[in-house]
């Protein structure tokens, strides 16, 4: 039995409660390993389980932990998790340092791996061997963000190649994910239209190269949308913003294009399919569609893990090793901030990454 530091997330009479706890991890069994965890980012989706909706400015603070009001209707949102202390952190690298008997499993003792657990915010980690990826000779630090980002960054492009779509819209464009999607799609001369907000945005993503570049804060921006559209034959789109009217300006836009190009009226606008996927919910608000867009649209959702499961063994094969050849190029990571365990609960710590700001991306040391 190994002992260490692990956060927990609590959601019970109207507070939430995220804490470290001293707690004995299980040796590990069968496929198992025990993971002596170095390095954990702070991804967005994490932060569902960390922050969600709570109260962060008026929360209590102390040596780690935090207490915060969690306000409606994100309290009752959550009911099936009320009462619940649950493990947080999705992903990590570290060093195996013991193994069940599955022989996966005894092959990676003493190897750097990365691992999606979903209990990554502590000292060790019990991981599925058949989920690690070995690092090599890369640092815990390089490998401690192999999955999430970069796996979901593939994902949309084996989407659209499955979909037979040949190009592809990504909204809030300027993040960590987005610029990895950029270098992805420049390999696989695949048309990409970025929609961001600012105008250092625009100019980070023509310095890595991207083509396709609009303003959603730009007078023109509409103007700059079909214009992109109508040159990429972009119809599928990928949007993390998931609030607000994001998905359906995009929709518009499409269908405009779509209009321009008809030969002849129709009462029921094009026939061209048009598709947004929602993988995040930046924005919390409602998801507002206005739809006079014809009625070949689709609104859908977009999960990792339900779309490894539908790519099949081979498919996530493939981009596992992709993804491990490129993780110092194609899909590298940059942390603006590292942070220990105990000081990722501060309040200045707290507050920052919840804000979820461009090129502010924080990584977690658990042994620091």
């Amino acid at each position: 039995m190994t002992s260490g530091k692990q956060l927990f997330s609590t959601l019970a009479d109207g507070k939430l409660t995220v804490e470290l706890v001293e707690t004995s991890f299980a040796d590990p069994t069968g496929n198992q390993v025990l993971v002596r965890m170095e390095a954990a980012p702070i991804n967005p989706s994490d932060l569902a389980l960390l922050t969600n909706g709570a109260d962060l400015e008026n929360a209590e603070y102390s040596a780690g932990k935090f207490v915060a009001d969690m306000p409606e209707p994100f309290n009752r949102a959550q009911q099936g998790r009320h009462g619940l202390r649950l493990p947080v952190g999705n992903e990590g690298a570290g060093t195996v340092v013991a193994a069940g008997e599955g022989e996966a499993a005894q092959a990676l003792v003493g190897q750097r791996v990365a691992c999606v657990p979903g209990t990554a915010y502590a000292q060790y980690c019990l991981a599925d061997a058949t989920m690690c990826l070995p690092l090599g000779e890369l640092s815990a630090e390089q490998g401690a963000s192999a999955f999430v980002n970069p796996m979901t960054a593939l994902g949309f492009v084996e989407t659209a190649k499955m979909e037979g779509q040949g190009a592809i819209i990504h909204t809030a464009a300027a993040s960590n994910l987005g610029q990895m999607l950029i270098r992805i799609c420049q390999e696989d001369d695949i048309p990409l239209v970025n929609i961001v907000r600012k105008a250092e945005h625009v100019e980070l993503l023509r310095g890595l190269g991207a083509q396709y570049v609009v303003n959603s804060a730009e007078d023109d921006f509409l103007d700059q949308l079909r214009s992109a559209i109508a040159d990429t034959g972009a119809y599928l789109g990928f949007d993390p913003i998931g609030g607000g009217q994001m998905a359906d300006t995009c929709f518009r836009a499409m269908e405009q294009v779509a209009v321009s190009k008809m030969s002849e009226y129709s009462r029921y606008g094009s026939d061209q399919p048009k598709k947004m996927y929602i993988y995040g919910r930046l924005d919390v608000s409602p998801t507002i569609l206005t739809p006079a867009y014809g009625f070949g649209w689709t609104l859908s959702g977009w999960l990792l893990t339900p779309f490894l499961q539908a790519a099949g063994m081979e498919t996530v094969v493939r981009m596992r090793q992709r993804v491990l050849a490129g993780l110092t190029s194609t899909f590298a990571s940059a942390y603006k901030r590292r942070v220990t365990l105990e000081e990722m609960l501060t309040r200045e710590a707290v507050l920052e990454y919840r804000a979820m700001k461009t090129g502010e991306k924080y990584l977690v040391t658990p042994h620091a």
